[in-house]
């Protein structure tokens, strides 16, 4: 499941049926800087927060009912490794670049 975002494209979901992996992808040409994007924290220039709520909704018509229990056991095993945010209500995700 990637997070992807893009100038042209805004944020949007890839892959949504891939519970395994977990990434911010940013499409586009900003070197390490962080662009603002609503919805996701960046922690360092490699790590970001992104809300729970963030990704169902970029989801869409894509997240079913089961669809939503595969994310939140997903959540609910990433919050085993120490990856969810209690205060900010995110999960952790490493953020590749790609211009």
């Amino acid at each position: 499941m990637i997070v992807e975002y893009s100038n042209r494209d805004g944020l949007r979901l890839t892959d949504p049926e891939d519970f395994r992996k977990f990434k911010v992808l940013l499409k586009g040409a900003f070197g390490t800087t962080r662009p603002y994007i609503d919805g996701l924290t960046f922690v360092d220039d490699d790590n970001a927060l992104v809300g729970l709520e963030v990704v169902p909704a970029l989801a869409g018509t894509a997240a079913s009912v089961q669809w939503r229990t595969r994310f939140d056991e997903m959540v609910a095993a990433a919050a085993k490794h120490g990856w969810i945010d209690v205060d900010s209500n995110a999960i952790r995700a490493h953020v590749e670049r790609q211009d």
